[in-house]
């Protein structure tokens, strides 16, 4: 087969070989590998005839066919290599059928708090009981999303997703048709299982179609349907069930969830044959990486910062800044729309500068809230400052997310789950601490005090991060599997460092 190679940036003349394991992978095709030490016994590299020198030199590599790209399962783009350089032109439409899938999930998650007193008085059960129903969903995401990410692995990844959306719509079915609060609370334990499940494979899914140069812009976008549920989503659902009752609004979640799920079958495609030899160990392997961590450190310092003070902030705009409560709402939204700009910018930004952008946006959210300290007594500055809150703090999300990803090379499934806990660990110790300190001497600036120090310490990883110098994406090595196996001489991906 004729094809184009170019080795970081300049063309060399090279064929694939006539093995049955180069005409596999000539299928996968065009593909880009980001290498930091290539070596000849690489699937890719170990196919190419060439008389160049500097293939065992090579830092990037792109491969394609003469006769120009084919076209990809997930649309225009290739999955295993598109936009290899910078992030240019529309994502693949795969990417926004995630991030309605993530609109909904993001809804059922936080739409219950306007729900409480509804659920508490249908189930017959306190308030502050009926609130287990918050933090079950919470630990469900924690603890289940990486176990179903293992549990999952070897299903091929439209159907994880369908069965994702189908458990998450007969979890809410479940629900409703129960009197008790017992099975109400299974029934969302369940649901954030199906939850996690469908977030550790969409990332997954999303950064694969989107490329190396528009991975970051993908996670932004799924992470845009979770910021949008807050803006849209739980405010109607807690509207319509103030008139309805709360099974109103879950027969809603149930409904629409069946239909993305059938949006999914539809326009996810099968991807078995692109992916690669799959391994539990391989997943856990990817984890002995330090970058890794000190990404889901980061994750979790910084939603621990924002959802600190975010918690406990009606009672700071209402008791200190002055604002009534019928007007509440209305901040609220200003900081939904603070954190849709955040995610957006982060996923614009976050593929070509990604340490400068969470480093930048992580100090800006520190200095926000503790000027929010002194300043919450004035309802403008509180107004502006909540805003601001929103829009820097959740600039960091789709960053570090992408760069926990990357980090884990081929095996990031796992990972993917990792970082969804990160982000509800964030959000439960830090409400917890918050919480504690409301009830302190420290009073209704607590929380935001609170917040400062968590998003402070944000910077620490990613400094390190910076001066390790290791944002350079991980390296994807291109495997294909076919109908009776993988191929023979197909070999393990190297570790990045």
């Amino acid at each position: 087969m004729d094809i184009r190679v170019t080795l970081d940036g300049r063309p060399v003349e090279a064929t694939l070989n006539r093995s049955p394991a180069a005409r596999d992978l000539a299928t996968l095709l065009p593909l880009t590998l980001d290498l930091e030490d290539a070596s000849g016994d690489l699937l890719v590299l170990g196919h190419i005839d060439t008389s160049s020198d500097r293939l065992a030199r090579a830092e990037r590599i792109t491969v394609e066919p003469a006769s120009g790209p084919p076209r990809s399962p997930y649309g225009k783009k290739s999955l295993m290599s598109p936009a290899a350089g910078p992030a240019t032109g529309k994502l693949p439409f795969v990417v926004w059928v995630l991030a309605a899938g993530t609109f909904l999930m993001g809804t059922t998650e936080f739409v219950i708090a306007g729900l409480l007193p509804e659920i508490a008085g249908d189930l017959g059960v306190s308030v502050s009981h009926a609130g287990l129903l918050i933090t079950a969903f919470a630990v469900g995401m924690i603890v289940g999303g990486p176990a179903m990410a293992l549990a999952t692995l070897r299903l091929p990844q439209r159907r994880t997703l369908v069965l994702a959306l189908a458990v998450f719509a007969l979890g809410h079915v479940v629900a409703v048709l129960s009197g008790s609060f017992a099975v109400v609370l299974t029934a969302r334990v369940v649901t954030a299982l199906a939850t996690g499940a469908f977030w550790a494979v969409g990332f997954v899914i999303a950064t694969a179609a989107a490329g190396p140069g528009n991975s970051t812009r993908a996670v932004g976008v799924m992470m845009g349907g979770l910021t949008l549920a807050n803006v849209v989503g739980v405010p109607i659902g807690s509207f319509v069930g103030q008139y309805t009752g709360w099974r109103g609004p879950f027969w809603a979640l149930a409904a629409l969830a069946a239909l993305a799920s059938v949006s999914v079958g539809r326009f996810i495609p099968r991807t078995e044959r692109w992916r690669g030899q799959v391994s539990v160990r391989a997943e856990v392997r990817a984890l002995r990486q330090g970058r890794l961590w000190l990404a889901l450190a980061a994750a979790v310092l910084i939603m621990g910062g924002v959802l600190a003070t975010y918690t406990y902030i009606t009672p700071l705009l209402t008791d200190r800044a002055g604002i009534a409560t019928g007007a509440v709402p209305l901040v609220l939204v200003a900081f939904g729309v603070g954190a849709l700009g955040g995610t957006a910018i982060g996923g614009r930004l976050g593929d070509r500068l990604p340490l400068a952008t969470t480093i930048t946006a992580a100090a800006a959210t520190a200095v926000t809230l503790l000027v929010l300290i002194p300043l919450s007594n004035s309802p403008v500055a509180a107004v502006i400052l909540v805003f601001l809150m929103a829009l820097t703090g959740f600039t960091v999300n789709p960053v570090v997310t992408s760069l926990a990803v990357r980090f884990a090379g081929d095996a990031p499934t796992l990972t993917s789950a990792l970082t969804t806990s990160a982000y509800n660990t964030g959000i439960a110790a830090s409400s917890a601490i918050a919480g504690r300190a409301l009830s302190s001497s420290l009073g209704l600036t607590g929380p935001a005090l609170v917040g400062t120090v968590s998003a402070a310490l944000t910077l620490l990883p990613l400094i390190v991060l910076a001066l390790s110098g290791t944002t350079r994406p991980a390296r994807i090595v291109a495997r294909h599997t076919s109908a009776t196996g993988p191929c023979k001489d197909e070999t393990p991906a190297m570790n990045t460092h």
